[in-house]
């Protein structure tokens, strides 16, 4: 079973500096068929503007991965980590009892972001923040791990709960296999290009909600950036 949901379907606010696009519920956006998929609660599609940025703020119970588009994110928080990840690559902020974070565009040019918000199934821990690179030439046809709850994902950033957060780069004509398992779901969003899914096409920024699939088969129409997370 696959839920299209369009891009331009999507929630959103335009706050000047930062153009956001919501695939479910967040801050003045309230739809009540996207609540959140499985434990995946936030997806937010951010464009922020050259040398802007998200102030400091607090977040506390939340897996918050940052999956970087085009440009970089710089990232500070009050356990004093910091840190630019830059397009292609991943960070991840466990928030466990408490932490203060901000995130800023220091760049010249516009930085294009995923954030991603995932509940945890271990709390009252202390926070944590942590990034790395992942070349897109590794994930070349082929589905790649960069976030993870699961001890055997020793390559992943790791999280705490019970998902994962998957990338692939496919050329057009190019199939990939994902195996998901029918009790659970998956969320599917291309950085660009456009996909095909049992027969459905997800273009660039449109978001499939997946579930009730063993294996998910993804042939890319046209040359493709994809990221999926893998829910409970």
């Amino acid at each position: 079973m696959i839920d299209l949901r369009p891009f331009a379907t999507l929630g959103g606010a335009h706050h000047g500096w930062l153009d956001a696009k919501h695939h479910f519920s967040f801050a003045n956006y309230y739809d009540p068929a996207r609540t959140q998929w499985g434990n995946l609660r936030v997806w937010n599609d951010d464009t922020i503007a050259p040398h802007s940025g998200f102030p400091p703020h607090p977040h506390r119970d939340m897996e918050i991965i940052t999956y970087v588009r085009e440009g970089a994110i710089t990232h500070q928080d009050n356990l004093g980590n910091s840190g630019r990840t830059e397009a292609g690559d991943v960070q991840v902020m466990s928030a466990g009892t408490g932490i203060a974070h901000a995130e800023y565009n220091r760049e010249d040019v516009v930085t294009r972001i995923f954030q991603i918000w995932i509940q945890p199934t271990r709390t009252g821990e202390k926070p944590s923040w942590g990034a790395r690179p992942f070349p897109k030439g590794d994930r070349a046809g082929q589905f790649v791990t960069l976030a993870s709850g699961y001890a055997e994902d020793a390559e992943a950033l790791p999280i705490r709960t019970d998902a994962r957060v998957v990338a692939a780069t496919l050329k057009a004509g190019e199939s990939a296999d994902y195996p998901l398992g029918r009790a659970r779901r998956a969320y599917l969003v291309p950085a660009t290009g456009a996909v095909e899914i049992d027969g459905v096409r997800v273009n660039a920024r449109d978001g499939a909600a997946i579930s009730d699939e063993e294996v998910i088969r993804v042939t890319a129409l046209e040359d493709s950036e994809l990221v999926l997370v893998d829910a409970a």
